[in-house]
C-alpha cells in the first residue's frame, strides 16, 4: 500500500498550487501529451473517448433540432476572409497563414479556418435562393487554429475541436430564436451530461463575438472560482449576407437577405470536467461522459472462481462501459489507479462475496462502499451512477453559490476580488470605459455575461457612479 500511496501523492494539492494540480491531472489520468508543436497536444485515448461522448450526445441533441452535419474547407482565402470587416479584425491577431504550397509561392495567402462563418456564406451563397431554402441548419464537428501565446491542455490551445453550428433563416425573430435555442441546448447538456451548472446571458458589447451583433454565453464556475467560457451562441443578423450577398426570393417576390446564427462549444468543456469535479486524488468524471463507468477488480483473483464471477459480471453490465482489471498490479494500486482516472463506480468481488452471494459498490464522489445482492445488480449499478450525477451537481452548485458575491461599491469590488475570488455581481452603466477601468483597476477582472434575470442590487454604477442600467456578473477567466 505504500506505493498506492506514493501514486496519489504525485499530484499536487489543489489547495498548494491549483494551476500544478491540473497540469497532473491531465498527464497522469493519462487525458493528454504534449506535441513538438508549441500549443498543440496528443489526445490519449482516455481524453478523446471523452470527446467521443461530448460528440454523441450534443451531435443527438443537434440532430432532434433538425441539424445536419456538413464538413468545409480548413483553408480560407484571404480575400473571402476580408470580406467582413470587424470578422476579419476580431482574429486577425491569432490567424495562423500559408503562404507556400509545394515548392511554390501561393498567389493568395490561406487562413488556417480560425473559425468558418465566411466559408459557410460562401457556401449559403449558391445554395439559397428562395425562402423555399430556409432555414438552413447546419453543424460542423472539425478542428480550428487560433494562434494563442500561453496555452494549457484543452483550456487554450493553438489547434482545439470544437463543433460549430452555422444556420440561416427567413426572419430576424426565427434567427434571434435559434441563438437562444442553442444555448438552452448547451445550459442542458452542460447540466444534464457534465453534471455542471452555470450561468448563463448576453455579452456585453466589449466582449461579443466579432461581426455578431448579440452574443449570449455559458459560464461555468471552476472549483477555484474562475470562470470558464462554455460555450457561445451568436446573432449576426443580415450582416454577413449583406458583405457575401446572400439574397433569396422572399414570400412577396422581394429580394431579402437572409439572417444568420453560430454557435460552438469546444475540448475546453473537458478541461470544466475537470476543474468542476475533480479533487486532490485526481479526476472524477461524470458518468455520462466516462470511458469506463464501472470498474470490475476482483480480489484475490487467484483463487477459483473469481475471475470467472467477475466476467459473468461484466456481462451482465453490457448496457454500460465497463472493464475489469485482472492485471497483475495490486488491488491497492488498482484502486487508487481507476480513482485518479475518475470512474464513477468502482465493483469489488472476492471469494467472500461470491460465498455470500454479494459485491461490493464504491462511488468515486463520496468514496462510501456499499454491499449490495448480486441479485439486484443492475437496480444498484443504476442507482448509484444517478447518485454519482446527483452529487456533482450538488457539489457544483453549491461551490457557485458560495463563490459568487455582490458589490455596491468600486471599494467593495476591489476588496472582495482581492479576498474572495469567485464571481461578482455589481451594476453597471452599460460604458466600455466602466468595463476597461474595472479590468485594469482589477489586474483581470472582465464581464462574464448579462443574465437574463437582474437584480437590482442599487441604482447606480459600480464603477463611476452614474444610472446603472445591467446587473453583470464579473470575474477572473480562463
Amino acid at each position: 500500500m505504500a506505493e498506492d500511496k506514493k501514486m496519489v501523492e504525485q499530484i499536487t494539492s489543489m489547495d498548494t498550487d491549483f494551476a500544478q494540480w491540473y497540469t497532473d491531472v491531465v498527464k497522469k489520468a493519462e487525458l493528454m501529451d504534449y506535441s513538438s508543436v508549441k500549443g498543440c497536444m496528443v489526445f490519449r485515448p482516455y481524453g478523446y473517448a471523452i470527446w467521443e461522448s461530448i460528440q454523441r450526445d450534443l451531435d443527438s441533441r443537434f440532430k432532434a433540432l433538425g441539424h445536419e452535419n456538413v464538413y468545409m474547407p480548413m483553408f480560407i482565402p484571404d480575400s473571402l476572409l476580408q470580406k467582413e470587416k470587424d470578422h476579419v479584425e476580431g482574429f486577425a491577431p491569432e490567424c495562423a497563414w500559408v503562404t507556400v504550397g509545394g515548392e511554390n509561392q501561393l498567389t493568395e495567402r490561406l487562413c488556417v479556418r480560425p473559425t468558418s462563418e465566411t466559408l459557410f456564406c460562401e457556401h449559403f451563397k449558391n445554395v439559397i435562393h428562395s425562402y423555399r431554402d430556409l432555414p438552413k441548419l447546419y453543424n460542423q464537428w472539425c478542428s480550428v487554429v487560433r494562434w494563442e501565446k500561453t496555452t494549457r491542455p484543452f483550456l487554450r490551445t493553438s489547434e482545439f475541436l470544437w463543433q460549430e453550428g452555422h444556420t440561416m433563416h427567413e426572419t430576424a425573430e426565427e434567427a434571434r430564436e435559434e441563438t437562444r435555442r442553442m444555448l438552452e441546448v448547451y445550459e442542458k447538456f452542460y447540466l444534464e451530461t457534465l453534471a455542471i451548472p452555470a450561468y448563463t446571458g448576453k455579452k456585453t458589447d466589449k466582449e461579443k463575438f466579432a461581426g455578431a451583433e448579440e452574443t449570449y454565453t455559458i459560464e461555468p464556475m471552476m472549483h477555484n472560482g474562475v470562470a470558464l467560457q462554455g460555450g457561445t451562441s451568436h446573432y449576426f443578423g443580415d450582416g454577413f449576407a449583406k458583405a457575401f450577398d446572400i439574397v433569396f426570393q422572399g414570400r412577396d417576390n422581394t429580394p431579402q437577405y437572409p439572417h444568420q446564427t453560430s454557435w460552438g462549444l469546444s475540448t475546453r468543456s473537458i478541461g470544466a470536467i475537470i476543474m468542476t469535479h475533480g479533487d486532490d486524488n485526481g479526476l472524477i468524471l461524470p458518468p455520462a461522459v466516462a470511458p469506463i463507468q464501472i470498474i470490475i477488480i476482483p480480489v484475490a483473483q487467484h483463487k477459483p472462481g473469481v475471475l470467472e464471477k467477475a466476467a459473468e459480471i461484466r456481462d451482465r453490465l453490457k448496457a454500460y462501459r465497463v472493464k475489469i482489471d485482472d492485471s497483475d498490479q495490486s488491488t491497492g494500486w488498482k484502486f487508487s489507479q481507476y480513482e485518479m482516472k475518475g470512474v464513477p463506480v468502482r465493483l469489488e468481488i472476492g471469494p467472500r462475496d461470491i460465498e455470500s452471494g454479494n459485491c461490493v459498490l464504491v462511488s468515486r464522489v463520496t468514496r462510501d462502499k456499499k454491499v449490495v445482492s448480486l441479485d439486484n445488480l443492475e437496480n444498484e449499478i443504476a442507482d448509484m451512477l444517478k447518485q454519482v450525477h446527483d452529487e456533482l451537481v450538488a457539489r457544483a452548485e453549491k461551490n457557485l453559490a458560495e463563490k459568487t458575491h455582490t458589490a455596491v461599491t468600486m471599494e467593495e469590488f476591489i476588496e472582495t476580488d482581492k479576498t474572495q475570488g469567485g464571481f461578482i455581481k455589481a451594476m453597471w452603466c452599460g460604458d466600455e470605459n466602466c468595463e476597461n477601468k474595472i479590468k485594469d483597476v482589477t489586474g483581470g477582472v472582465k464581464s462574464r455575461c448579462i443574465p437574463f434575470v437582474e437584480e437590482q442590487l442599487s441604482d447606480v454604477c459600480v464603477c463611476c457612479g452614474r444610472k446603472a442600467k445591467h446587473m453583470v456578473i464579473w470575474g477572473r477567466q480562463y
